[in-house]
């Protein structure tokens, strides 16, 4: 009989072995580019693809996007979402079908989503993404700051974690059988 992972938390890993610590999650989070952010309204998923910043310090992922659109509607509608950001490195071959992979690392959040009202709180926050993409830039020197009609202009969002979790497997090579050896030395000069 098959396991019954709605009885399991969210981000228990599969895979022991890949699992990462909070540590490495939150690195992770500070190099990473883009994330997922996936939203249900009515039934219907969505998700959308955004620049984010992690906050540390307040446990929570900082993003943007228009001031009227599909994820704020979702947004108001239901709190509930799922982040996920994904990197990956080159195609790892096999000579067993099953174990043809790729190099990744990846986390998973989950947590509820809110509006930020304040424009203190949004400047924050958009400071804090300015700050991750373009530190080399000063603001009051080489960009301006934010108008209070820039702010009427976006919603910016805090998505407050409640569960994560991290996961890598960066091996420089799949499994192989050693029933297909020459194969399988065949493949990984292929690939070198």
């Amino acid at each position: 009989m098959p396991k019954d992972y709605t009885q399991e938390p969210f981000a228990k890993q599969r895979r022991a072995e890949h699992a990462r610590d909070d540590e490495w999650i939150r690195a992770f989070l500070a190099r990473a580019q883009f994330a997922h952010i996936a939203t249900v309204n009515n039934g219907q998923p969505f998700i959308n693809p955004t620049s984010f910043w992690y906050d540390a310090t307040r446990h929570e992922i900082y993003f943007h996007s228009n001031v009227v659109g599909r994820m704020r509607v979702n947004a108001e509608a239901n709190a509930r979402v799922c982040f996920e950001v994904f990197e990956s490195g080159k195609f790892l071959p096999s000579n067993v079908a099953l174990e043809l992979s790729v190099q990744y690392a990846s986390v998973i959040a989950f947590g509820t989503l809110r509006v930020l009202q304040d424009d203190a709180d949004k400047e924050r926050a958009l400071y804090g993404l300015m700050q991750k993409y373009f530190s080399h830039l000063t603001v009051g020197k080489l960009i301006r700051p934010i108008t209070a009609k820039e702010l009427k202009r976006t919603s910016v969002y805090a998505l407050a974690i409640e569960e994560w979790s991290g996961k890598e497997n960066w091996v420089e090579m799949a499994e192989q059988s050693e029933e297909w050896g020459a194969l399988a030395e065949e493949l990984l000069r292929a690939e070198g």
